[in-house]
Order: structure tokens, then sequence, then C-alpha cells
């Protein structure tokens, strides 16, 4: 269970205690019990198993694909995969690929209905960009909606993450998009039901000849380098 949870759950079994306390009746006490025991069950965290294999990309959170679609970007064609999460569904983030975060940015904005398509670029969001250990990059979007507000993304710029990695959530029901190269071979379709780290959306093919441990080998060395030369320029 995620640690929210329990500070939710947590303070109201106290708010109960403090009115049967008060009350000396065990039915006004129901109403913070239920809302306890809904926080618990919501900020759930079930075990996933991961698939393996070279340029997979897992789902970054349960929910339902709402659309899979080619966007304009800075650096070319790229194909955008968004999820919605309904109050049902676990809040969870994971890390779609093995890799290296290399940008991490937060976005203010609105907080219209995370099904609207206009969602995507203009309401509050966090944005992730990796670097995969299979040699291309990964934008990952945490969408903040209507109800969901809240926002926790865990990492920082240079964490190494692994396929599947827990690294934040978006409380009560939100969206995420996940944006591909454009020759990303897709295994999902819009409607589908996902899973957080354990359905693969998506396979992307190999870059040049290196496979993904040469590739990762090759970016440890290449970040070993410029952190000694950045202590060296000190």
């Amino acid at each position: 269970m995620v640690r929210d949870g329990y500070f939710y759950g947590i303070s109201l079994v106290l708010v109960a205690l403090v009115v049967v306390a008060l009350t000396h009746s065990l039915v006004w006490a129901v109403l913070p019990l239920g809302f306890a025991a809904f926080f618990l069950w919501f900020f759930r965290d079930p075990e996933r198993t991961i698939p393996q294999g070279q340029g997979l990309v897992v789902s970054p959170a349960d929910g339902k694909v709402t659309s899979i679609e080619t966007i304009a970007t800075p650096e070319g064609p790229r194909t955008r995969i968004s999820i919605f999460l309904n109050v049902f569904n676990v809040h969870v983030n994971r890390a779609p690929v093995a890799g290296v975060v290399r940008e991490v940015r937060y976005q203010k904005g609105k907080f219209v209905n995370a099904m609207d398509a206009a969602s995507a670029d203009r309401n509050e969001q966090n944005i992730c960009v990796m670097e995969a250990d299979d040699g291309y990059q990964v934008v990952f979007k945490q969408i903040a909606g209507l109800l969901a507000r809240r926002i926790v993304f865990r990492q920082v710029v240079g964490d190494r993450l692994a396929r599947g990695q827990r690294v934040g959530l978006i409380k009560f029901g939100s969206r995420t998009d996940i944006i591909l190269p454009a020759d990303a071979e897709m295994h999902v379709a819009v409607s589908a039901i996902v899973k957080g780290g354990s359905t693969v959306l998506a396979t992307v093919p190999p870059r040049g000849d290196l496979d993904g441990a040469t590739m990762r080998d090759q970016i440890t060395s290449r970040d070993a380098l410029a952190a000694e030369a950045r202590e060296s320029g000190r």
C-alpha cells in the first residue's frame, strides 16, 4: 500500500475514536470508518509481474486506453498513447522502460476533465523524459484531472529506473500519456484495459547494432565520465 493510504486511513480511524468518545455511540463513527476503508483500498499497491524483453514498453498506469495517435514534436513525429484512470483504478505509476531519467519538469495548468483531449496540453502535469537502455527516448506525463489535483513523482534527473519500477502516483482519477518513437509497434488498441507495469503497450525496434545491455553500459559509462568531469571542474 502507498503510504498516503496509511495517512488518510489512520487519521480517519482516530477521528472515529474521538467521535465514539464524545457521543458514546458507534453510529456516528460509521462515516469516518467508511472513508478510512475507502482510502486504504484506494491507495492499494499490488505486486505486478514485469515482462522482460528488448524494446518492450509497459503501461505506466492502470486504466483504459482512450487514444493512440501520431503527434508532431520538435524532434519529429511521435506516437502518443493516452490512458485514463478513473477513481476505481490503482493509481500507482510505474516506469514504462528501463533507462535513465534525463528531465523532470512540472507544468502548471488547469484542471479540466482528463477525458478531454485538450487536457494533454492545458492541464497541470509532471513530465518525465527518459533515455531507454534500448537507445530511444520516452516521454511520460502524469496529467491532473477534474478531481485529481495532486501529482507525486519521486525520481530526479540522473536516476536509473527499472522497467515497471514504482515512480509515483496521481490521486483521485487522472490521465497518463506516454510518447514513443513513431516506429513503435503497438500491442494495444483504443478501449483496451491496461495494468501498470505488466501490460505491454508497444515494442520499439532496436537502435543500430547495439543490444540493450551494451547500450545500458554505454549510458552508464557516459554518465560516469560526465560526473567525473563536473567534479574535476570544481
